[in-house]
This record gives C-alpha cells, sequence and structure tokens, in this order.
C-alpha cells in the first residue's frame, strides 16, 4: 500500500479534494517518516510539527464548512534555511545565526502560506549557502537517501534530500551557482533555477545579490510548476523583480513541443566530465531528439571561462554581504568583553563563520581591494557579458539548451571537501546560467550505478513555461528504474 508520503502534490491534492483523505492524514503521514529517516539523512536542522498539525486542522476544517482553500491546502513543504519564517529560528547553516528568529516571513513563504502550503521546517545546507555538498553546515551534513555514504548536493541538499524520501512534498531551495540544480541531479528529483528577478528575495539571507534566486524542488515537473505559480510575480519589497503579471505555469504543460529546435552544449560535456554521466545524458538527448523538432550539437566559446568568472563575482559579493555580522548589531558574538572592537569583530568572525565561509570572504576582499579590482573583478564582469552574449546567439538559432546538470554522480561524503578546488569544479555545468540570469531545470535522466543523474534544460529569459513543458514531455517519455530511494 502507498503511503501518503510517497504520492505527489498533485495525487495529494486530488485526494484531499475527493474527501479520500485530510490535510492532518498528510501531514501526519510525513511526520512519521520523518522519525523513520531522519536520524539517517539530517535533511532538517529545525521541525515544527505541532505548528504543522495546527494548520492542517484549520484547513480541515475550512474544507467541511465548505469554504475555499488555496491550491497547497494540505501540501507539506520544507524551507531552505537561508529564508526567513516568522517565530522560527532561521539559522543559515551557521553559528553566526545559531539561534537567530525573524519577526517577519520571507516573500515566497508568505505566498505559500496564502496558498495553504504547511510549512514542516528548516532544513539543513550548507553555511549561508556556500558548497556543493550540504558538508559546509554548522549542523553537520546531510546524507543521499539513494546511498547513505553520499552526498546530497549543494547548498540546498537538506531541501532536496527531503523531497526524495519522503520527508516533505515540496520544497524550497536557493541557487546562486546551481545550488538548487546540483542536489536535485543528485537526489533524481526535479529543481528549477527561475529568471532572475522572477521570484522575489525579499527574506533570502543574502550570499551573492546578482546571481541567486529562489526555485522550487519536487519529485515531478508538475509540481514544481505549481509551487512556481505560488512563489513567482512581482513584489514591492524587492526592486529587482520583474512586474509581468500573474502566470500558471501548470496549465501550460501538455501543450506539444514539436516544433521545439534543441541546443546540445558541447562545453557541457568538456574535461572532467564522468563517462557515467555522458551515457546517460545522451541517452536524454536520444529522447528529446524523438519528441521535438530534433537535437544539434553547439558550442559556447565563453563558458570556458564562465567558473573563474562566476567565484570572482559570488566572494567579492559575498564579501560585501557578509560584513554586517560583526557582534554588534545580532547573531554570535565572542564572549570576551574585555576586547577591543577591532579584536571583537575579529574573533567574532573567525569563531561565528566556517572555514568554507571565512575562505570565500577573505578571496572577495582581495579581489575588491585597491590595485586588484579592476584586474580581478571588473574581468570577471567582462566575462560574464561574453556568457550573456553566447547564450542570446544560441538562442536565435534553438529554443532550448541541453546537457549534464553536474559533470559527475554523487560522490562520497568526505571524498572531496579537504580540496576546495575541486569542489569549485564540480558546479562548472550550472554556474554558466546564473550568469546569464536564465532560467534551468534539472529533471532525473537515468542512473549509472545505481546513482541518479540529472539532465539540465536552459531557455532564454522568462521561458520558464517552454523548459516546463520540455521537462514535463521528458519525464513522460522516459523509463527510469527507480522513482524514489529504497531507503527505510
Amino acid at each position: 500500500m502507498t503511503e501518503l508520503y510517497e504520492l505527489t502534490a498533485s495525487e495529494i491534492a486530488r485526494l484531499i479534494a475527493s474527501g479520500k483523505a485530510t490535510a492532518e492524514e498528510c501531514v501526519d503521514s510525513v511526520i512519521e517518516r520523518i522519525h523513520a529517516v531522519e536520524r539517517k539523512v539530517h535533511a532538517y536542522i529545525t521541525l515544527d510539527e505541532e505548528g504543522a498539525r495546527q494548520k492542517a486542522r484549520q484547513i480541515d476544517q475550512r474544507i467541511k464548512e465548505k469554504k475555499p482553500v488555496g491550491r497547497l491546502a494540505g501540501i507539506v513543504v520544507a524551507i531552505k534555511d537561508n529564508m526567513c519564517v516568522q517565530g522560527t529560528r532561521t539559522t543559515c547553516s551557521s553559528h553566526m545565526l545559531e539561534n537567530f528568529i525573524p519577526p517577519y516571513d520571507a516573500t515566497v513563504v508568505e505566498r505559500i502560506k496564502r496558498a495553504d502550503g504547511i510549512v514542516i521546517g528548516k532544513t539543513n545546507m550548507d553555511e549561508f549557502a556556500m558548497g556543493t555538498s550540504t558538508e559546509n553546515s554548522h549542523f553537520g551534513p546531510t546524507y543521499n537517501p539513494w546511498d547513505l555514504t553520499r552526498v546530497p548536493g549543494g547548498s540546498s541538499g537538506g531541501s532536496a534530500a527531503a523531497v526524495a524520501c519522503g520527508e516533505a512534498i515540496l520544497a524550497l531551495g536557493s541557487d546562486t551557482g546551481g545550488s538548487v540544480r546540483c542536489p536535485a541531479s543528485f537526489c533524481s528529483i526535479v529543481g528549477l533555477k527561475p529568471t532572475y528577478g522572477l521570484v522575489s528575495r525579499y527574506g533570502l539571507i543574502a550570499y551573492a545579490n546578482s546571481l541567486e534566486q529562489i526555485g522550487p524542488l519536487a519529485k515531478t515537473v508538475e509540481d514544481c510548476a505549481t509551487l512556481l505559480t505560488v512563489i513567482a510575480g512581482h513584489d514591492e519589497r524587492d526592486c529587482t523583480t520583474a512586474n509581468l503579471g500573474v502566470k500558471d505555469y501548470k496549465s501550460h504543460l501538455k501543450k506539444p513541443i514539436l516544433k521545439v529546435r534543441v541546443g546540445v552544449v558541447k562545453e557541457l560535456f568538456g574535461e572532467g566530465t564522468h563517462e557515467g554521466v555522458t551515457k546517460t545524458v545522451m541517452r536524454g538527448v536520444d529522447t528529446l531528439e524523438d519528441i521535438t523538432y530534433g537535437c544539434e550539437e553547439i558550442s559556447l566559446p565563453s563558458l570556458e571561462y564562465s567558473l573563474p568568472a562566476y567565484y570572482l563575482i559570488a566572494m567579492s559579493e559575498a564579501s560585501s554581504n557578509l560584513a554586517r555580522y560583526d557582534g554588534l548589531r545580532y547573531g554570535y558574538r565572542a564572549p570576551d568583553e574585555s576586547l577591543e572592537w577591532d579584536d571583537t569583530y575579529s574573533k567574532t568572525r573567525k569563531r561565528g563563520f566556517g572555514a568554507e565561509v571565512r575562505r570565500r570572504v577573505i578571496l572577495g576582499s582581495f579581489a575588491l581591494s585597491a590595485g586588484y579590482y579592476d584586474r580581478y573583478y571588473v574581468k570577471a564582469l567582462q566575462v560574464r557579458t561574453l556568457v550573456r552574449r553566447d547564450f542570446e546567439r544560441a538562442f536565435s538559432r534553438f529554443d532550448v539548451l541541453v546537457g549534464p546538470t553536474m559533470p559527475l554522480p554523487p560522490f562520497k561524503v568526505g571524498e572531496k571537501i579537504k580540496d576546495p578546488l575541486e569542489l569549485y569544479m564540480c558546479d562548472v555545468d550550472t554556474v554558466p546560467v546564473n550568469l546569464a540570469g536564465l532560467p534551468a531545470i534539472s529533471t532525473p535522466c537515468g542512473f549509472f550505478e545505481g546513482l541518479p543523474i540529472g539532465m539540465q534544460i536552459i531557455g532564454r529569459p522568462f521561458a520558464e513555461e517552454l523548459i516546463l513543458r520540455v521537462a514535463n514531455a521528458f519525464e513522460k517519455s522516459s523509463r527510469l528504474e527507480a522513482t524514489s530511494p529504497p531507503l527505510r
């Protein structure tokens, strides 16, 4: 018998609408699953079980009274721990914010609650979203539900792992250089990085403002489209959001894609790509060949330089954004009151930040310093322009571009954490999308030796509707060996 936590959001919504299940039953099923597997996976930092049950009872009462409910009624949603949830601890997986409780909701959380989504808790992540494996967490690593000896990807690894193993039905992550798509690929679920400006960042604790976007994680493309519909749209509190009106992305999924032209990006299969990844993704390309107008290889030469450009920009913005954590205003403060201000500041940041965050702040400060600003930061911005222009030329010929989400399958916990450069190289296929501000979705395309592999579908700015349609058609046409991890 299938348990409620194993179902998709769409299936749960239909059961609740027909009276075959209640919101409280759905919440109880997820909570029971959390109690069964959380000690193995460690997807969460903070849980709000009683708050979730209380919300579910309110929804069931409104349904009983035949009052209208939102499109996420009864759906359990997990929130990455860098998004503010009113009255709930929000830590960014850092000692610096270990006891921070926001007095307000992020816009995306506000919209989920308005749609009657049930927030179950805050998920583990790389500290301040800086990482590719969810090992850089003050609270310890998250483990991949498909193989508990391996990483779930990062930095939204807790959110992806929770969805993959039934500890949540939907989840939110943030994507600065692949942090939604990477864990989606490693956990065999669907993850979307929206166009820059489609989703409000108000209430998202900043890492790199010009690169990051909040995105949905789900078991299916249909569920992903549903959550995007809820969270997308203009927000007066975030001046970077585009005022394009409200779209229902789910309603467009069944439109045909026979005339869609697909470009297969040569550079995304470059040096260092695992043989198993190449074979699995190319099988996915064969499927796309059959259901679209056709696939053709294309070269984007500037992608060769996108990784160093991305890290220079991201680290520079991080050094500026994290300057506010000084031990004086809020967050952790070194306890020795006798210290001078500069000593207090230095020791607070040394003890409050983990090694990876300190490394990026130092490198970003160096790139912005006098004498090096033009040599590094300005050069990176110039490369960013070249990357954007290469994508524009590609989209003059093709409707979508495809390639691997990650250059390798999920790796072992502890395997790469001691070599930061090796970890940075894992982002080589995802960061170009953030530099150009484009939308991209990672969808499962198969397994290599039992490990999940994801395929990335990239679109023009604000072409979420199209890439979701292509991903949905691919999902329906592909035949995967398994849809959920064998975790008990």
